[in-house]
């Protein structure tokens, strides 16, 4: 069970995860190389681990980024979802605290690795990077 960032910071090492954690509490989690790095917080009564993937096009159809999304939420992951927060495109998951396991936040992260390796560089072509 996850009840501090103690506990979160104790599941991370077992998973043998490199993290830093900044001023606000956030763990930035590496997910491999040429990957960027995974923020993981306490937020109860969750623990969130959000990526920023790139903005939402301001021009042309996005009709196909959105198609994209939707198909991977419903067939490719299991433990995460990408959604929209403002204009900027994320892939987030969101445990329970209250309960949460060593082996529920491996999955998790797991779906984020998958996800950075398979989806995100096809997802990276249809969106605005900001520079």
């Amino acid at each position: 069970m996850v009840s501090s960032n103690e506990d979160l910071e104790g599941y991370l090492r077992k998973l043998d995860r490199r993290f830093e954690l900044t001023d606000d509490g956030t763990y930035l989690v590496g997910m491999g190389l040429g990957h960027p790095p995974v923020a993981v917080r306490l937020a109860p009564p969750v623990v969130l681990a959000q990526l920023r993937i790139g903005e939402v096009p301001t021009t042309g159809d996005v009709t196909p980024l959105l198609r994209m999304l939707l198909e991977f939420n419903a067939t490719h992951l299991m433990h995460a979802a990408y959604g929209l927060r403002g204009e900027t495109v994320i892939l987030t998951a969101a445990l329970q605290q209250d309960g949460l396991d060593l082996n529920e936040l491996e999955a998790a992260l797991a779906d984020l690795d998958l996800a950075l390796d398979e989806q995100v560089p096809k997802l990276r072509q249809l969106v605005k990077k900001k520079g």
